[in-house]
């Protein structure tokens, strides 16, 4: 299936999601003052990329697709059957990094650390309405989404970035592959999914076994999104 792209205005998006538990006045003005510059600069457009990839092979967790392998247990259900794979490609492209860089450039750390902090929720939140696009790209099918995991993740190996990236059509966006299995832009995300008939609602979360969960402003007990039926 030939990857869907679009855009994203990452910074209306934002606008509609509850935003970070912040700690304290002060982090509530930066956050305000980076929002209003990252909206002055026309930094908020976020590109993605959709696929549903079939699923050729399940043996003991490797998922084979397209002649790529990933080792992915958690995707596995329990029961019903797994027939696809669904992968999302998200980034804001390296404008808004490097204004961070010319922020700690002009000695406005603050400011810089606050406009990369909104940087990731915009992220998080396109990749979020990434996800319900794909979403509905599976009931189209008739199918059901289940799973949320990424590379890096418990259950998933950072080594797996190239193939989902591969997967994902992340490179027709302009996402790359660096040394460590890092992705370019720095503000860019995939995210796998898991795609079939009767899934069972999943036990896990990406987020539980996170050493940064308990701090982490952006912890969803129910990421891993299993058996929620696909919406049109």
């Amino acid at each position: 299936m030939q990857a869907e792209l679009g855009r994203i205005d990452s910074l209306k998006a934002l606008s509609r999601a509850s935003g970070p538990r912040l700690r304290s006045p002060a982090a509530v003005i930066l956050r305000e003052r980076a929002l209003a510059l990252a909206a002055e600069e026309g930094l908020g457009e976020c590109r993605y990329a959709l696929r549903i990839v079939p699923l050729q092979r399940q043996l003991e967790g490797k998922l084979t697709l397209e002649g790529e392998t990933l080792f992915a247990p958690r995707l596995v259900p329990a029961s019903g059957e797994l027939t696809a794979l669904g992968f999302a490609a998200c980034t804001l492209g390296g404008t808004l990094e490097a204004c961070v860089r010319s922020l700690f450039a002009e000695r406005r750390p603050s400011l810089a650390m606050a406009l990369d902090a909104v940087g990731n929720e915009m992220l998080s939140v396109v990749n979020r309405r990434a996800e319900e696009r794909l979403q509905a790209r599976a009931s189209r099918l008739g199918l059901e989404m289940a799973g949320e995991l990424r590379p890096g993740d418990p259950g998933l190996g950072l080594e797996a970035q190239a193939a989902v990236l591969a997967l994902s059509g992340g490179a027709q966006i302009g996402i790359r592959l660096c040394r460590h299995c890092l992705l370019e832009p720095v503000k860019s995300t995939t995210t796998v999914l898991g795609i079939g008939r009767d899934l069972p609602a999943a036990s896990w979360s990406r987020c539980v076994e996170c050493r940064s969960r308990e701090r982490c402003n952006w912890a969803r007990p129910g990421s891993a999104r299993a058996g929620i039926p696909a919406q049109p």
